[in-house]
């Protein structure tokens, strides 16, 4: 049985969800990483909701890891300003380590809390 690396990073995003659950309370953090680019969203999963959310798109001048710390930070100061300050963190089948690190150390240092 062979999988690909993505249908690898699928499998192991529905395991990594079955238990992440966004409230209005806490609500959840989820992290996109593309090749060239970081995303972050607070999403409420009892509404269907995005809180707030932040990308890198504007930051290319950068090293990838800076980039994600910025992310996490930006993303840290627009959802307390929504009212958000502990969130429940989704790292989308990503291994915790590199820019999924950064961004999750960027949102803790910019006020949120784990």
């Amino acid at each position: 049985m062979t999988t690909n690396k993505i249908e690898r990073r699928i499998k192991i995003k529905y395991r990594v969800r079955k238990n992440v659950f966004g409230t209005a309370e806490r609500p959840r953090l989820s992290v996109f990483r593309s090749n060239k680019q970081i995303y972050a969203q607070v999403i409420n999963d009892v509404e269907g909701k995005t809180i707030a959310a932040a990308a890198s798109i504007a930051l290319e001048a950068m090293p990838k890891k800076e980039q994600a710390a910025k992310v996490g930070e930006m993303i840290a100061e627009k959802a307390i300003a929504a009212g958000v300050s502990q969130v429940v963190f989704d790292r989308n089948g990503y291994l915790y380590h590199g820019r999924v690190k950064e961004l999750a150390d960027g949102a803790r240092k910019g006020g949120l809390k784990f």
